[in-house]
């Protein structure tokens, strides 16, 4: 114990002696005998803040502290220790200052104890944060224990609450902005959401509002405790808002308690007086208190909710009565009172919009909207008042029932008046909704009566206004009620109610006036339908005067002026008055049908469209004209079509057919308009929506009263219009024909059928039906003659007649089937000489040509004969319309292409013209083309029909017109395409190509374009490319263009020429049938013909090859003869070589062996150029070889031998002519031959060591003669030849079938098989997706998987995907000996006799 001491006196010593290190040494030895040694341990603190040690001082000062908690020192020490540090520990500075404080306050030392605590407070402020600060300032509030013994001493409580509430509230906000910042960027957080989460989670964990209290408590100072008494009402409110609906009634309990205890002492606080006005739930405006409404407009007279009720209260539909006037302005008057009518509106409008979040504000508005019955506004603001309560119930959790429906009950009022009947489903379920819960709230009974009376639903109506005359002793629902009886047709007691009403009417206001003009104006309705008779109603003392007295009561009375009108148009006979009446009934009210229904119809009746269209519209937007969903009420579709049909007189089609679509949706069997819907889709191009209407318009024909059978022609006429259209030429002549069965003089429709039958005739022209089209042109000029008869002069009659004329240009093979002498009877009805002079100097064709436009007995019409009688046509129609400009220019432009094609028939023809000729109607067509511009610059066909006639002529004028048609319309492909033409013609290849290129891409299905770049790229020598060109020209042009037809036959042959391989019949289908199409378009082009017979020499059928050549002959013999030039003969010795090959197959050799010879004849010492000779080579070895090979089938051995041999000269060894030879010398039989065959063969192989013809037949020959040598060669040639892709099937199947014969020449039975089998597994293994392999193996086993593959394989070669021929299939399937294979082939090939077999 002496050793503690005298360290504690040691360390005391130290410190004393600024020792500080030896203080804290014999502090720590004391400690380690004494832990708690109070003493020690303040020592050890001591020493160690000495030596800034605050880590280890504070350790030592609370180990001490803890020892003895109630001495001051120990705590002075931490104080000491803090305070050094500043603002790092003002937390535990506080801590030790309470400490320090209770100790002093034992002590009763209230100097020291004070000023522990305001240094404290000082500290805190100057060093700590704000919480701190607040923390420090806790310390001197009432809930203090220091509170009570130093009171007096600190500031007052008020004044201390204020500044922590200061602090708190600054702490709130902050920490509100900080959450918000961090939750709003969260996946799928809301702003809204997210504000609302934070206030909630910040409010309810703050103790703002108790401390509020405090201060309200605290305070003496009355306007301090008003202003927090805000702040607290402000504060509960703003929880409100944020709280779950389930959390909401204690919170708005508080709020609604704490806002009246702030109105019951009339302070200004706004928030308090709106809480207590808009939460009031009250269903009318008599359940408020007014000397509340009128203090709050005394305290609030800025507010826009004041200035409502200020307006309101003073109008005359307030419920309270005016207080006593002791509000005297300046002048001695009330102010209030003072207001007139505009300035209440004024006063109202204004504070409505000020105060547009305020129920109440909102609900008055509407209802005294409603009164000025300013229906449309009501609505809005009904609405709007409608929202706020959805808020407020939001806000509060109050579900303002009652207010809500009184709300509705304005609404749905409103609703009854503004665009009825349009919202007359909505003002019902509004009503109905209302008398579920209150079944006798009169304003919903009303309400409803009216709507089931607008409906026709009198019977329901009379029921609710019985209800709430029960309730209710208003006059207007009196006269409501009897009119529902009016017009449940009891006119008696109506007239007697209503009448009844009238003494109840006579006060003057504005509501009075317009009520008893509609009691006077129903009376009279009564009076009029109890006695219907003509007498009774013309009667001016009866309901006439009762109409006038409505209109004496109210002048804008607008069913008055109706009836009226009705009365003298029907009964007076005065058509001047009704219409005058009408027209105000209509000025005043859109609503009143019947004035707009006559007005409209006298309108239609004086061609006034644009009348009849304004009286529809407004009838439209009226609304009146649609009945509400499940109304019993009929819909008017009237206006809808009246303006349907003025939207077509307009040329707007689209808006009509809208018109008419709602005009059958209100009357579906509507016949008339049906039609008017089809005429609108006919005229916007929709022909399959107006086929379907027309048709719906004719099932209503029969099924309709009221419809005549005279006025269906009409949806007839234009069901065939919309066919003819679409393209259905039969139907749409079916159709016009029966139109003229029943109205035969109707000539719009025989022009119709007329041009019906062109069109048909053009179409069938395009699409290559060329007999229909010479069919449809002879019905046209019959149906041409009729119209002749009865309209010479018309227009389409000459433009129709001559296209049909000209159609027989473009199928010359059908021109024995123009009818000649009907055309000139026609051309000259009515004939003026004058008529067919125009440009007659020129083509000198004139009323002259007339005379040669007869038919010779035995000789067809020609085609100058057509084309004469087309140009006269047009002649004729320039003639005819010589007064209308625009017509005369189309007239001149027809009869400018009909001249231009008679100069591209009969001018480049030879045959049927002189060159002359063409020139003369070339010139003409020039002159027409200018005549047509000069009369209409402006349109660009014009311009580029001069461009192509003068293209020859004078390239400038012609490039000049192109370009200006292209300034007209650049995005013409026909205009681009020529222009192409122009500069290829003129060698320039660039400016060509680019031409064609806009011209695909302006359209890219216009042929000519495609044409244009082919014959470009074939002049650049890009043969696959041209010839691609002219394969897609081909497919998407029509069959009336002869160029294409030709570019594509001549380049598809050029390709079968170059392939190596034999080409299938698929290759030549198509370019036949080109061909065949061309020869019906022109009979004079024997160079076609020609290669139209070769293509059939190609598909084997013989026979037309042998007509089409000996046709080819015969022409080019007559030209030859008229012209006798070289060439001509050589073309004449090619079709004579040509049509022996064709005698040939077909198996005539005497014909073939005499064409034959009759071509090396002719063609033996022909003098001809390079190119020529080479031709001539070719024809002549054809010539050789075809007498060759018919007297070979003929017998005679020797003489086929010799032109063999000679065209084995010719061709200077051609290896096909040494096998064609040698077979024929191996046949003859004699040894000397067949040496010769083998001598050749051998020669042949070493010179062509490749041929596979060579070395098949030699390989036969050896196996003929066993000859093993030369059979071992050949068979290592031929596994050298199947190894080769470019071998077609035949050759392989021929080598394949060799070598399995070879291989059966082994000596022993099991080596054949072995051998033969062997070379058909080498067969499928070199061509797996080949037939012959797998046929080959089929053969030689009995297994089912070879023959399954042979005929898979054979079913995959077919065209497109091969060339295997319908033969080979055939055969394919009857080599599987199977019956359903063998029908197989017989469906596949029914001429070959393997199929048939097959089933035996």
């Amino acid at each position: 114990m002496s050793s503690t001491r005298a360290a504690l006196k040691a360390a005391k010593a130290a410190l004393d002696g600024h020792n500080y290190e030896a203080a804290v040494k014999e502090a720590q030895n004391v400690l380690i005998v004494d832990q708690n040694n109070y003493h020690a341990n303040v020592f050890l603190g001591l020493a160690n803040d000495k030596q800034d040690k605050n880590n280890e001082a504070e350790s030592a000062y609370n180990v001490a502290a803890k020892i003895k908690p109630n001495d001051p020192l120990v705590w002075q020490g931490l104080i000491t220790l803090y305070e050094k540090q500043a603002g790092k520990k003002i937390d535990q500075y506080g801590n030790a200052a309470l400490h320090l404080a209770e100790c002093l306050m034992a002590m009763d030392d209230k100097e020291r104890c004070q000023t522990v605590v305001d240094k404290y407070v000082g500290f805190a402020k100057l060093h700590g944060t704000r919480s701190q600060y607040k923390h420090a300032l806790e310390m001197m509030l009432p809930t203090s224990s220091l509170y009570d013994y130093l009171e007096g001493r600190f500031p007052k409580p008020d004044y201390i609450y204020t500044k922590v509430v200061e602090i708190t509230e600054a702490e709130e906000k902050e920490r509100i902005n900080k959450e918000i910042g961090e939750r709003r960027t969260r996946l799928g957080a809301k702003i809204g959401q997210v504000t609302t989460e934070v206030k909630r989670d910040v409010l309810e964990g703050s103790n703002l509002e108790y401390l509020y209290g405090c201060i309200i408590d605290w305070t003496r100072d009355d306007d301090l405790r008003r202003l927090y008494e805000e702040k607290i009402l402000q504060r509960a409110y703003d929880m409100l808002t944020v709280l779950p609906l389930k959390q909401k009634e204690a919170k708005r309990a508080q709020v609604m308690k704490l806002a009246e205890g702030l109105v019951i002492l009339k302070h200004p606080f706004a928030l308090a007086w709106m809480i207590t006005l808009e939460w009031k739930d009250s269903e009318a405006i008599e359940g408020y208190d007014p000397g509340l409404l009128r203090d709050y407009t005394e305290l609030f007279p800025e507010d826009g909710l004041s200035k409502v009720l200020m307006a309101y209260l003073s109008s005359e539909i307030s419920p309270f009565p005016q207080p006593p006037k002791q509000s005297i302005d300046d002048n001695g008057e009330d102010e209030i009172t003072m207001l007139t009518a505009e300035d209440r509106l004024l006063l109202m409008t204004e504070g409505v919009e000020e105060s547009s979040r305020s129920v109440l504000s909102q609900r008055l508005m509407a209802e005294y909207y409603t009164y000025l019955d300013e229906y449309a506004s009501a609505v809005d603001y009904a609405k709007k008042a409608r929202e706020q309560l959805s808020l407020e119930t939001q806000v509060s959790g109050l579900e303002f029932q009652d207010n809500l429906d009184a709300v509705n009950v304005i609404l749905a009022t409103a609703l009854i008046h503004y665009q009825s009947p349009r919202n007359h489903p909505e003002a019902r379920s509004l009503f109905e909704n209302i008398l579920e819960r209150k079944t006798v709230n009169t304003s919903a009974l009303i309400g409803l009566g009216l709507i089931l009376e607008e409906e026709d639903d009198y019977e329901g109506a009379t029921n609710s206004l019985a209800r709430a005359l029960k309730q209710s002793t208003d006059v207007k629902v009196k006269a409501e009620y009897a009119w529902c009886k009016a017009m449940t047709g009891d006119y008696g007691t109506s007239l007697t109610e209503l009448e009844a009403c009238l003494p109840e009417l006579e006060r003057i206001d504005v509501k009075t006036k317009s009520l008893r003009a509609e009691t006077l104006y129903r009376i009279g309705m009564c009076l009029w339908n109890l006695d219907p008779s003509k007498r009774a109603r013309k009667d001016r003392t009866g309901a006439y005067a009762r109409f006038l007295a409505s209109l004496q009561a109210n002048l804008n009375y607008a069913p008055s002026y109706t009836i009226l009108g009705i009365y003298y148009a029907d009964y007076a006979k005065d058509k001047k008055r009704s219409r005058k009446c009408f027209q105000k009934a209509f000025e005043l009210s859109p609503s009143e049908v019947e004035a707009a229904e006559r007005l409209a119809r006298a309108f239609a009746d004086q061609r006034e469209w644009d009348l009849v269209e304004v009286v529809a519209q407004r009838v439209v937007d009226s609304g009146k004209i649609r009945p509400p969903p499940g109304s019993k009420k009929k819909g008017i579709s009237w206006p809808f079509a009246a303006l349907g049909v003025c939207q077509l007189n307009n040329q707007d089609y689209a808006k009509s057919i809208v018109s008419f679509q709602s005009a059958l949706r209100i009357s579906p069997d509507d016949y008339q308009c049906w039609v008017g819907l089809g005429e609108g889709y006919h005229n916007s191009g929709r022909y399959i929506a107006a086929t379907k209407a027309f048709e719906q318009a004719q099932k209503l024909e029969t099924s309709i009263d009221g419809v005549q059978a005279d006025d269906t022609w009409f949806s007839k006429y234009m069901l065939a219009n919309v066919r003819r259209e679409l393209g259905n030429f039969e139907e749409a002549t079916q159709g016009y024909e029966n139109v003229l069965l029943m109205r035969p003089t109707e000539l719009g429709v025989t022009i119709a059928l007329l041009q019906t039958h062109v069109e048909r005739a053009w179409r069938s022209v395009e699409l290559g039906y060329f007999g229909q089209a010479a069919d449809s042109a002879v019905k046209a000029v019959a149906v041409a003659g009729v119209v002749v008869r009865g309209r010479p002069d018309a227009f389409n009659l000459w433009k129709a007649l001559g296209d049909a004329c000209a159609i027989f240009s473009w199928m010359q093979a059908y021109l024995h089937r123009f009818p000649i002498e009907e055309v000139r009877s026609i051309l000259e009805s009515d004939k003026v000489v004058e008529m067919f002079e125009q440009m007659s100097n020129i083509d000198e064709i004139d009323a002259s040509t007339l005379d040669q436009l007869r038919l010779t007995e035995g000789i067809p019409s020609t085609m100058k004969q057509c084309l004469h009688a087309a140009i006269l046509a047009h002649k004729r129609l320039v003639h005819t319309c010589v007064h209308d400009v625009h017509a005369q220019a189309v007239a001149w432009y027809n009869l400018g292409w009909t001249e231009y094609r008679a100069h591209s028939v009969l001018g480049k023809d030879s045959m049927a013209s002189s060159r002359n000729s063409g020139s003369v109607y070339l010139k003409a067509s020039v002159r027409c083309f200018k005549r047509a511009i000069e009369l209409e610059a402006g349109n660009s066909e014009f311009w580029n029909a001069l461009a192509v006639v003068t293209t020859q002529l004078n390239p400038k004028v012609s490039q000049h017109a192109f370009v200006r048609s292209l300034h007209l319309n650049d995005k013409s492909a026909r205009v681009w395409t020529n222009l192409g033409t122009l500069y290829l013609l003129q060698h320039d290849n660039q400016l060509a190509n680019d031409a064609f290129t806009r011209a695909q891409s302006a359209d890219p299905e216009y042929t000519h374009a495609w044409l244009g770049q082919g014959i470009l790229a074939l002049l650049l020598r890009e043969v696959e490319e041209s010839r691609s060109l002219f394969a897609h020209a081909f497919e998407i042009t029509d069959a009336s263009t002869i160029v294409t037809k030709r570019l594509y036959a001549s380049s598809a042959f050029d390709q079968l020429l170059a392939q190596m391989s034999s080409s299938g019949t698929t290759d030549v289908l198509q370019p036949l049938f080109a061909l065949h199409q061309l020869k019906s378009q022109t009979t004079t082009d024997y160079v076609f013909e020609h290669l139209q017979a070769l293509y059939c020499e190609r598909i084997g059928a013989s026979d037309e090859a042998v007509e089409s050549l000996s046709a080819v002959c015969a022409r080019v013999e007559e030209d030859y003869e008229s012209s006798e030039s070289p060439l001509s003969l050589a073309r004449f010795a090619q079709a004579k070589a040509d049509l022996a090959r064709a005698y040939l197959a077909a198996q005539d050799f005497e014909a073939a062996v005499e064409n034959a010879e009759t071509s090396l004849d002719l063609s033996a010492d022909l003098d001809l150029n390079p190119q020529a000779f080479k031709a001539r080579h070719r024809y002549r070895l054809s010539a050789h070889l075809t007498a060759g090979l018919a007297y070979h089938y003929t017998g005679f051995m020797d003489k086929a031998i010799t032109m063999f041999r000679a065209a084995l000269e010719e061709t200077d060894g051609n290896p096909d002519v040494v096998c064609i030879l040698s077979q024929v010398l191996w046949a003859k039989g004699g040894t000397e031959e067949r040496e010769v065959a083998r001598e050749q063969l051998f020669n042949c192989i070493e010179k062509y060591p490749g041929h596979a013809g060579a070395i098949i037949i030699l390989g036969v020959i050896a196996m003929l003669d066993d000859d093993r040598d030369t059979a071992e060669a050949v068979t290592a040639d031929l596994h050298d030849l199947r190894t080769r892709t470019d071998l077609d099937e035949q050759y392989q199947l021929q080598i394949g079938r060799l070598l399995a014969a070879l291989a059966m020449s082994h000596p022993s039975e099991e080596s054949r098989e072995s051998a033969v089998r062997g070379e058909a597994t080498t067969a499928v293994m070199l061509a797996p997706s080949q037939p012959h392999g797998w046929r080959q193996l089929a053969e030689l086993t009995n297994d089912t998987l070879p023959t399954e593959m042979m005929l898979l394989t054979a079913m995959g070669s077919v065209p497109p995907k091969g060339a295997l021929d319908a033969e080979a299939l055939g055969n394919a399937f009857a080599g599987s000996s199977r019956p359903a294979d063998a029908q197989r082939a017989i469906m596949i090939a029914p001429w070959m006799a393997a199929g048939w077999e097959g089933l035996c």
